[in-house]
């Protein structure tokens, strides 16, 4: 398929593509060499370079063969997709892996140039709302 001028979103779909076909290479070729990963709520986990793209992702392919992700709305604002995704699979160990959130990426050239991740694993936790506010205020998870 010829990317070449393709829109951001069919860059986006791309990489979703990718992604669940388990094609590393064809994953990483969607991100531009200077790949910028910024995630606000982890400050260090950001990270530049595509090279760090095929390391993580080489490791979540080989942990979980079952690994699928699913977007499930987007938008469109010029060089912008604002993207909400589901992420599920099963760990080594037999538990469920579920990951949910925003992805804001930043596509030029047809290529990924950068990432604002929001994606956080699901919480289970049965707990209600002021349970989260009550723990929250103690400086819990």
């Amino acid at each position: 398929m010829d990317t070449r001028n393709a829109a951001p979103s069919d860059v986006v779909q791309r990489l979703v593509d990718a992604t669940n076909a388990h094609h590393l290479g064809a994953l990483v070729e969607c991100f531009a060499p200077g790949y910028v990963n910024q995630t606000p709520a982890h400050p260090s986990r950001g990270f530049v370079g595509r090279e760090q793209v095929r390391r993580n992702w080489a490791q979540l392919f080989a942990a979980m063969p079952d690994l699928h992700c699913e977007v499930l709305a987007s938008a469109v604002d010029g060089t912008h997709v604002w993207s909400e995704w589901e992420m599920r699979g099963t760990r080594p160990d037999g538990s469920a892996h579920l990951m949910r959130g925003v992805m804001v990426f930043e596509v030029t050239d047809d290529l990924v140039q950068s990432v604002r991740f929001y994606l956080e694993p699901v919480d289970e936790d049965p707990g209600t709302v002021d349970d989260a506010v009550a723990g929250a205020l103690r400086g819990a998870p």
